[in-house]
């Protein structure tokens, strides 16, 4: 049976914990930022952690079990 490839474009967005717990960072944030007020921006600093199915697809797709 071959090996399962990482897909690269999750590896670039999430990350797993030592705990297997998915990783993320908050949506909103990449452009168009001149409009947004401080105090929005400041809320979406930080990560997120998933923990529900389509986590456990991404934790699949970056090579866990």
């Amino acid at each position: 049976m071959p090996k399962q490839k990482t897909h690269k474009g999750a590896k670039k967005r999430f990350r797993v914990s030592a705990n297997g717990k998915l990783l993320r960072k908050q949506a909103g944030k990449r452009h168009l930022n001149s409009s947004k007020s401080g105090q929005r921006k400041q809320k979406l600093r930080g990560t997120i952690v998933e923990t529900d199915k389509v986590a456990k697809k991404i934790i699949r797709a970056l090579g866990g079990k």
